[in-house]
Parts: structure tokens; C-alpha cells; sequence
């Protein structure tokens, strides 16, 4: 088997052990790695690729045991230390984002007429039940539920204006 044969062979399955090694160790660099030793052990047995059903199917198994003894090593303790303290980017930038838009409908909100901000307010961010908000405002329920939906339309349309950046 040459090269180009092999290549042909494990590039198309690259993304998918990639994917079970990065489940596994959880760090894209240790993932990475875990992928190139993999694809090392595979040329270095490319005349024995022949005799699998499934080469996709063993590089997967091989993957997942080379991951695994990985974190049954010795280096595995400086593994955990290092995935108890890695912080996903992915979860920073949603956190960023959702923050992002939070503050995003808090001005949209301070944009609203009195009430509809009040009523806003008091359900969807404190949690009062209808009848409370009623109370407070010295109001009837049907007036309460009037004034939020209208309310959170208006929200919703310039939350839509502001994400569609102008464009309809």
C-alpha cells in the first residue's frame, strides 16, 4: 500500500476520531495528538489494513484505546488537573453572547412606555404571578397580560431588528 492508497483510506475518517478522541481527553491538543499517534500506528501497520472488514472501524477502536490508556497513565493526573482547570472558549463566547444579549433587551426594555416596562419587568424577570402584578399596579389581570404581551412584542421585534442588523 502506498501513500496516496493509505491517505485515501484514513483522511476520511480524520474528523470522526478526532471527534471520539476530543470526547475522551477532552483537550484539542491532547485529542490532536491522540489522532497523529493513531495515524502513526496505522501507516506503520498499512500492510495488514487490507485484512480488516472496516479500517474506519478499526482506527475508531484504536482511537478510543489509545485515549483511554492515556488517561489510565501516569501523565492522566496531569490530565485532570488540566481539564478541571481548562475553560471551553465555546462556553466563554456563549456566556459573552448571552450576557451580550441580556443587556441587549434591558435597553430595549428601558425604551418601553411605563407600564409595559413595569409589567416586563415584575413577570419576566422578578416572577410575579398575574394576580400580584394586578395588585401592585393597582390593575386587572387581563389589563396585566394585555400590557406583557404587548410588551414582549415590541421586544421581540427590535430584538429581531437588532440581530437581522436592520435587514428584513
Amino acid at each position: 500500500m502506498n501513500q496516496k492508497e493509505f491517505l485515501s483510506i484514513v483522511m476520511p475518517v480524520k474528523d470522526r476520531l478526532y471527534r471520539v478522541a476530543k470526547r475522551l481527553l477532552v483537550s484539542s491538543e491532547e485529542a490532536e495528538d491522540a489522532v497523529q499517534e493513531v495515524f502513526l500506528k496505522l501507516w506503520k501497520g498499512k500492510s495488514k489494513m487490507k485484512n480488516y472488514r472496516s479500517p474506519e472501524a478499526f482506527a475508531m477502536t484504536m482511537t478510543k484505546n489509545y485515549c483511554l490508556d492515556r488517561l489510565k497513565s501516569k501523565q492522566a493526573a496531569n490530565l485532570k488537573i488540566v481539564h478541571n482547570n481548562f475553560h471551553h472558549s465555546d462556553d466563554v463566547a456563549r456566556q459573552v453572547e448571552a450576557n451580550d444579549g441580556v443587556s441587549i433587551v434591558f435597553r430595549i426594555m428601558e425604551t418601553l412606555p411605563e407600564q409595559q416596562k413595569l409589567v416586563l419587568q415584575l413577570r419576566d424577570v422578578e416572577q410575579f404571578e398575574f394576580k400580584e402584578i394586578a395588585e401592585i399596579l393597582d390593575s386587572n389581570e387581563t389589563a396585566v397580560r394585555v400590557s406583557l404581551s404587548r410588551a414582549r412584542k415590541a421586544v421581540r421585534e427590535q430584538l429581531i431588528k437588532q440581530y437581522n442588523y436592520g435587514v428584513s
